[in-house]
């Protein structure tokens, strides 16, 4: 019987390490959308940055 529960043991290890990955995965694909959004927001203040500052310097100018 040892080697049974040896076999029984992998087994169950296996099938616990599948469901962390199952697990991480979701987890990873949850951080992707995160970090897709962040960027987009990033970008968006970027833009809008950029076209203060092209605002500010086209009204310096004329003086």
């Amino acid at each position: 019987m040892g080697v049974s529960d040896k076999i029984w043991d992998a087994l169950a290890t296996v099938i616990k390490m599948n469901d962390r990955i199952v697990s991480l995965s979701k987890t990873i694909e949850n951080q992707q959308a995160k970090i897709e959004n962040l960027t987009e927001r990033v970008i968006r203040l970027e833009t809008t940055i950029e076209l203060l500052m092209r605002a500010t310097e086209q009204k310096r100018l004329p003086q």
